[in-house]
Order: structure tokens, then sequence, then C-alpha cells
């Protein structure tokens, strides 16, 4: 068995840590000894249900006026008339751009998209690129309402910026080139180079477990996964979910089964908005409670995530 560094969870199953544990039993059968899963071919993956969440964003009913009366931060997202996101456009199955439509797909971005529509009566959005280093930011000058990029929840954070949620928990996993063996679980990464996002949870996690780890930092998931690719480095530790992604689109890497120290997402808020993190956390409830939530996640993380639905995390 391998070895596992993991916090208390809550009743909420990691849905990401779920989907490679289960799809590992294929690799378990095959004789492998990495119990990995390897990213299939693109072609053989589900494609996103964009028309079903396009649905279900105009079937969002708007926020009625008493929940955003005048000066408050609805209110002044209402009258501009778009919603600006910090986001990203590299995160398969949470927010990634589709070449062949020119929109960004994925859990966050329909998340994000309904928000907009819930507060504006249509799902404008405007979306600015952030990096693991920039959200902080770009919350508190204001540049962005709101972030939505896989952020996970800590102390550190919080007192910088305002968390809405959580409103999904994944856990930290470990990517490998395909052909690569030796590696199975964090100590094993003892000596290794590892690469993870500047700014991130992972390279304090890694440091904590496996202090004589070499940590390569980048700015993005991209440049990490070429970096993985060309060999600059002997393993990729992020959150697992976007690990899955980067599979799920490129065969000649993978991700192993075990996850590990729970990453709870939250939505970005600045600090000094503090209306509008009561405001998104009521529609959190909302749309948990209607199964709007549900159909979100079956139409992106769930078209490559086997078994039922995960049920979303209570809010802090």
């Amino acid at each position: 068995m391998h070895s596992t560094v993991r916090t208390r969870r809550r009743s909420v199953p990691l849905a990401a840590a779920a989907a490679v544990a289960a799809l590992a039993l294929t690799s378990a059968c095959s004789g492998s000894s990495d119990q990995s899963v390897p990213g299939a071919p693109a072609a053989a993956h589900k494609k996103a249900k964009t028309s079903a969440l396009d649905k279900l964003i105009e079937r969002e009913a708007p926020a009625s006026a008493s929940l955003m009366p005048p000066g408050s931060t609805a209110a002044e997202i209402k009258k501009n008339g778009t919603l600006v996101v910090g986001g990203t456009q590299t995160a398969a199955l949470f927010s990634q751009l589709d070449p062949t439509t020119g929109k960004v797909e994925g859990f966050d971005a329909a998340m994000s998209r309904l928000l907009a529509k819930y507060i504006i009566g249509e799902p404008k959005t405007k979306l600015v690129n952030v990096t693991a280093a920039t959200r902080e930011a770009l919350l508190k000058n204001h540049s962005v309402d709101t972030v939505f990029a896989t952020y996970t929840i800590t102390p550190e954070r919080s007192k910088v910026v305002n968390f809405a949620g959580p409103y999904y928990v994944d856990g930290l996993g470990i990517q490998l080139r395909e052909d690569q063996t030796g590696i199975a679980s964090l100590t094993d990464l003892k000596g290794k180079t590892v690469i993870t996002q500047s700014g991130s949870t992972a390279a304090a996690v890694v440091k904590k477990h496996v202090p004589s780890a070499k940590i390569q930092l980048f700015d993005t998931n991209t440049e990490c996964l070429q970096a993985l690719r060309q060999g600059r480095g002997d393993a990729y530790v992020l959150d697992q979910g976007v690990l899955a992604g980067n599979a799920s689109t490129n065969p000649d890497v993978k991700v192993l089964s075990t996850a590990y120290e729970e990453q709870p997402y939250g939505i970005g808020i600045p600090l000094d908005r503090p209306d509008f993190k009561k405001f998104v956390n009521e529609w959190l409830k909302k749309i948990e409670a209607d199964g709007t939530w549900a159909t979100v996640w079956k139409n992106t993380i769930g078209t490559q995530v086997p078994g039922p639905v995960p049920a979303p995390p209570t809010l802090d």
C-alpha cells in the first residue's frame, strides 16, 4: 500500500481522487506495479456537453432586487453589465479554451457564467488571465470582481482575500511521464526535481513532507506540463483534478492514484467586499440545493470522472 499524507476529510469525497482511484483498477489488472492512471487519447474521452450547460445557464433565474440593494457590490456589478472574472484558459475540466468554439469551458468557467446570469440577468463575463502568483494582487486592486481558478482556501490567503465556499474539494496529485517507473508515492520524490506552479500550495506540501526534493517553479499549468514532458523534472505535483485533465488530452502523461492534502476551492472575492462574499455564499446554497451544481459537475468534471455525483462541500 502506498503511504499517504492526508488531512481530516470532510464528508465530501475528493471527486478527482475517486476518479483516478477507480481508473487505476484498469492499470492494476494489466499488471502495472505503478498504480497509475494513464491518460487515454483525447479521442477516447467524451466532450463536455456545452449545449446542456448553455441551457442550464439560460434557466438560471436572476436574483431579486431585494438581494442586491443600492450600494451593494452585486448591484454595482449589475450596473456595469459584466462580471470581471480572474481565471485561466489552460486548466482542462475546469477552465480551458476550446479552440473550435473560442469559448472557455469547464467547471469553473460554467460556475462564473451562472453567477453572472444570477447578478446581471445575462451570462456576461470578462476573463482576466491569472496565475497562482497573481490572484491576490488582482483582487486587492479590484482588477477583477472575483476569481474562479481552482483557488485553494488557506488561512494565509484568507488574511488578504475573502473566499466564498468552498464549492469543490480536490487533493494534490502526482503526474509523471507515461513511461516513468520508480515513483509511486510522495515519499519517492526524495532528492527528485518536482515541478509545480508558483504561488500554489503544492510547493509547501512537498517541502513539508519531502524536504530533500528540489522544487522547479513555473507560472502556469501549461508550462509545468511542458517541462515534465521534456524531462526537466521528475514529477509534477498539483491539484489532482487539473492533472487528470492534463492526462485526458495528453496520452504521454499519467496521474498516480493517491491524493494528498485536502484542497478546498473557494471563490476569491476582494477583502473589502464582505457583502459580496455573503451574496455569493447564498447563491452557492441555492444552486447546490436545486441540483444546478450537480448538473455542472456532470457536464464538466463528470465527463472524465466515473461514478456518482459527489455531494457539494459544506460552506465554511
